[in-house]
């Protein structure tokens, strides 16, 4: 087994802000209302993806309505910058990706296999992440604004095993755990309800957009996929984290306490969805009830 914590040097150098001229870097920066100083430091790392996580909605409405959400740049900030709408893990974490490297971050794109729920399962890697490496500095950072569970990080943090990190009322953690690889895995989790509770696991691999293209379109129109049969909307603010599952609202506050409910009817559904989640469907869009 191999025990090796040396870091891995990004496979993507960082480029400047002239290099991505289709990004529209004000306009996603109005979107999570941000204003800090565009330099390649921890904090901004730090607060913009809390920004990002606090600004954009996770929802799986496309592969509900029966097709596979565009990766294309272009799509992306059309669909999660200029319009009232969110994503999940890959039309997160691809904006992301490209917003980080336009202000001189060194991104690594990775894929995780999801362990909530998984009850010992072995999954697929169906998760996108990232790893980021920060000009000046020799530890690498984990940051994944598209996890959209309660236990998913608020803030990014460093890629250093055992160190508890505390940030927005959540805490996690990143354990080593022996595998059959290059390295051992790294384990994300979170410590809800008293106990550690593993997130996801995944290796510092590089992976391509080749690679999540074909790893997108299974998770959307896999007939297996809980992505295709089941409406979910996850929005972190403040002073709640919302998570709507099918017809299912759950509010968990700041002070820990929980709501939950079930919506009446597609009326509600489509208003909790406007109001609560910040997301705006199409007039055409039909989702069962």
């Amino acid at each position: 087994m191999a025990h090796t914590t040396a870091p891995v040097t990004s496979s993507v150098p960082a480029p400047s802000p002239s290099e991505s001229p289709r990004l529209d870097l004000d306009a996603y920066l109005a979107r999570i209302g941000w204003s800090g100083r565009r330099e390649a430091s921890a904090e901004t790392l730090r607060s913009v993806h809390r920004a990002h996580i606090q600004g954009i909605p996770f929802e799986n409405v496309q592969p509900v309505l029966g097709s596979a959400p565009s990766l294309a740049l272009d799509d992306l900030q059309a669909k999660l910058v200029r319009s009232r709408r969110g994503g999940y893990c890959f039309e997160h974490n691809t904006l992301f990706a490209a917003v980080l490297e336009a202000l001189g971050f060194g991104v690594t794109r990775l894929a995780a296999r999801v362990r909530v729920g998984a009850q010992g399962a072995v999954r697929p890697r169906t998760h996108m992440l990232l790893l980021v490496d920060v000009p000046g500095e020799s530890r690498q950072y984990l940051a994944d604004v598209g996890f959209g569970s309660i236990g998913g990080l608020l803030e990014a943090i460093p890629l250093t095993a055992g160190s508890e990190v505390h940030h927005g009322g959540r805490t996690h953690r990143l354990v080593r755990e022996p595998h059959q690889g290059l390295e051992d895995l790294w384990v994300l989790q979170a410590f809800q309800e008293g106990a550690w509770s593993d997130q996801y696991a995944f290796t510092r691999e590089p992976f391509e957009p080749a690679d999540y293209e074909v790893i997108n379109w299974h998770v959307a129109t896999n007939p297996r996929s809980p992505f295709q049969h089941t409406l979910y909307a996850q929005r972190t603010t403040p002073e709640a984290h919302l998570a709507l599952a099918g017809h299912v609202l759950v509010i968990t506050r700041a002070d820990g306490t929980r709501e939950k409910r079930e919506l009446t009817d597609p009326a509600e559904l489509r208003r909790v969805l406007d109001s609560d989640f910040g997301i705006e469907l199409p007039e055409s869009a039909r989702l069962e009830f």
